[in-house]
């Protein structure tokens, strides 16, 4: 217990020295993660603890509260219109990649069948701990490729089910016929989904309503930490994943009134657990493997990222822009942790070499290294490839739902100071603009963003005009302000609508319509100058 304190204080503050230094260069701490791992590993001579299935759970619980923060974003209604991007372009992905991937292995490669149908199967997946970080981050969960994204990694993670299953008839535990594990799989997911969606909702219902109204936030907290680990350790006992068990959770908390909160108070332990599973990774790396065996992993990582890129891009374009079909493909090409697990259980069911294993979890850990330093240049670089710099239109579905937001309209000089106050006291809040020049610097700020015209009914009705709290118009163009307040007090007839003007000319042409507020710049600056005026006299 003395040296596991110690072996953790040490990871602490190297993992703070590292990201540190990282950040001030613009890297991604998953990539200090992994390096602490790794120092850690040699360091005290951990190399065998990285694979202890204890230490491996507790990193995993990182994934387990990436995952129910986006079942917060996500509630029934909203997976329910997202049935194309989950179930049809993830059957697509996970299907064809894997059918490529096993047709190369056993007949290039010559592996035996079942070994080429695991490779085949792990790296049809991708990495949700790495892309959904950044998506989140960086706001780009609601475009439309990030929309994508999110669809195909959540079916991902529901296909890891059935996969572990195979895996367990290969090994051939047990003498129950395929058609008998699958009949028990639908009875276990009967059962979870009917507990969790049907008694678990009423039960979270309660116990957040009964925590919050005592006013203690620790007890609110717990009852959360509660409810996550409740139901994935119930998912677990019915033999599906963890993380699959607090997405759902998540998207029972997202129909309720604390989603919110929730997500707020969740954020650091999902921030502190996720970083632990990037160090379980950085503490598997085998340097001296790694090293010997540089070029073959890189040729590995290369093929599997052409063969994912390309069959994503094909089925995706049918439907979809070149640029978001592009950017998903981008997005998706690396090799997910969930490969960990598959190849795990093949090995230790005798269906694959330990030597090839070990190669493989490097070529893994290899796609999870360069995706940091790779993801957040995706639209620079499918605007050079396709040589086009127009934001694609706007997927407003991550809106359903929504609110008690504030809808800025407008995002130049003075929009840019809006969105600033409003998140310095942690406002609720969406930016929407015409100018593919202001969308492109809001998603650099990191802010929520949609590409539209907010004179148009049709984008009122997206943003859901009638359940903001207010809209902020800071447009500069008079006559499309006055556009905009139309269609929306002809929407909202009470709407709470501020808008700034710039002279007295301006605010007599909005003399006639209800507006809430009406702010003159040229006076409040004359006010301030005022107020400084007499703060200086004193």
């Amino acid at each position: 217990m003395e040296f596991a304190f110690v072996y953790i204080i040490a990871t602490l503050g190297l993992s703070i020295v590292i990201n540190i230094f990282l950040k001030k260069i613009g890297i991604s701490q998953i990539i200090g993660y992994i390096v602490t791992g790794t120092i850690v590993a040699y360091g005290f001579d951990l190399r065998d603890v990285g694979h202890s299935h204890e230490l491996e759970m507790i990193g995993e619980f990182g994934i387990v509260f990436l995952m129910f923060t986006i079942g917060l974003e996500i509630s029934l209604r909203k997976m329910g219109s997202m049935k194309k991007e989950i179930f049809q372009n993830g059957l697509l992905q996970v299907g064809l990649t894997s059918l490529l991937v096993y047709f190369i292995a056993h007949y290039l490669f010559s592996l035996a069948s079942a070994s080429a149908l695991i490779v085949a199967l792990a790296f049809s997946l991708s990495s949700t701990a790495v892309v959904l970080s950044y998506l989140k981050s960086s706001k780009e969960i609601y475009t439309p490729y990030g929309q994508n994204a999110t669809g195909i990694l959540i079916f991902q993670d529901i296909a890891v089910i059935p996969i572990l299953i195979l895996i367990g008839f290969l090994t051939n535990e047990g003498d129950e016929s395929v058609g008998t594990i699958i009949l028990h799989t639908l009875e276990s997911a009967f059962i979870v989904i009917l507990f969790l969606f049907v008694v678990g909702k009423h039960i979270v219902t309660w116990l957040l309503h009964f925590s919050a109204s005592s006013e203690l936030d620790e007890l609110f907290m717990g009852s959360v930490l509660f409810i996550v680990m409740g139901a994935s350790l119930f998912a677990s006992a019915m033999g599906f994943t963890y993380s699959l068990g607090a997405f759902v959770a998540g998207m029972i908390i997202a129909e309720t009134k604390y989603h919110h909160k929730v997500e707020a108070d969740i954020a650091p332990f999902k921030d502190i657990l996720l970083g632990t599973f990037f160090v379980v990774v950085g503490m598997k790396i085998d340097v001296m493997m790694f090293v010997e065996n540089f070029g073959t992993i890189v040729e590995l990582f290369a093929f599997v990222l052409v063969v994912k890129t390309a069959i994503m891009f094909l089925f995706l374009r049918f439907y979809n822009t070149t640029a978001t079909a592009l950017k998903t493909a981008l997005a998706l090409s690396q090799v997910g942790e969930f490969s960990f697990v598959i190849f795990a259980v093949a090995s230790a069911g005798g269906i694959m070499e330990n030597e090839l294993v070990s190669l493989l979890v490097l070529v893994v850990i290899f796609s999870m290294m360069l995706t940091p330093f790779f993801i957040p240049h995706i639209n620079s670089l499918v605007e050079k490839l396709l040589h086009v710099r127009e934001i694609e239109e706007s997927d407003f579905s991550a809106l359903d739902g929504r609110k008690n937001h504030v809808i800025v309209c407008g995002y130049s000089v003075v929009g840019k100071f809006v969105t600033h106050y409003l998140q310095e006291r942690d406002g609720s809040f969406i930016v929407v603009d015409n100018s593919n020049k202001h969308v492109r610097e809001a998603l650099n700020d990191g802010h929520e963003v949609y590409l539209g015209d907010a004179s148009k009914s049709t984008i009122l009705d997206a943003l859901h005009i009638e359940d903001a709290a207010a809209i902020i118009v800071t447009l500069e163009n008079i006559a499309k302000k006055r556009l905009i307040c139309e269609a929306v007090l002809q929407k909202v007839k009470h709407a709470n609508l501020i808008v700034k003007v710039v002279s007295l000319e301006e605010k007599e042409q909005l003399s006639d319509l209800d507006i809430t507020c009406i702010v003159d710049g040229k006076e409040e600056v004359a006010k301030v100058l005022v107020e400084k005026t007499l703060v200086c006299r004193l």
